[in-house]
């Protein structure tokens, strides 16, 4: 199974997300969406799972949860916006004790930690280019239950 990641789009969906996207089975958006309209444009590519950020408002916040735990075969995924270090990560969120991949976004940094043997990963932020951060998504591929994941960077 192979599943695009993204996040941080803030209401920018760029034309370099179709083609890194191609071929998904699945994917994941990490929040700060901007308008629902991103999630449908996603849809065309592959089902969608979503959580919603801290900018995001009416009607993403009652469609969607803050938080949400997967399962992709037999890998067990939790995705939420506000992530962090592994460590405090497990601390705030009890859903980490029991998952082998954590998705996250909100820092607009790329990360790709395994720790305890649950892989970290935010795919750092699709939309507008926030400072001198690279413009970035991930793609996860899981093949019985070995998660190989990676941030690739949009020609922007």
């Amino acid at each position: 199974m192979i599943i695009g990641v993204i996040s941080d789009t803030h209401n920018l969906l760029r034309p370099q997300v179709f083609e890194a996207f191609s071929g998904v089975d699945r994917i994941i958006h990490a929040g700060d969406i901007g308008s629902a309209d991103i999630l449908t444009e996603l849809q065309a590519l592959a089902p969608v799972h979503a959580v919603y950020g801290n900018t995001d408002r009416f009607p993403l916040v009652e469609r969607l949860k803050d938080r949400e735990e997967l399962t992709l075969g037999s890998t067990r995924v939790f995705v939420t916006h506000v992530g962090g270090k592994p460590q405090d990560m497990s601390r705030f969120y009890p859903e980490v004790a029991s998952a082998d991949l954590v998705i996250f976004g909100h820092s607009h940094r790329p990360v790709h930690v395994v720790q305890d043997n649950v892989v970290f990963f935010n795919p750092g932020s699709a939309g507008p280019r926030r400072f001198s951060l690279p413009v970035t998504v991930g793609k996860i591929e899981i093949n019985d239950g070995v998660i190989d994941a990676r941030i690739i960077e949009l020609k922007v």
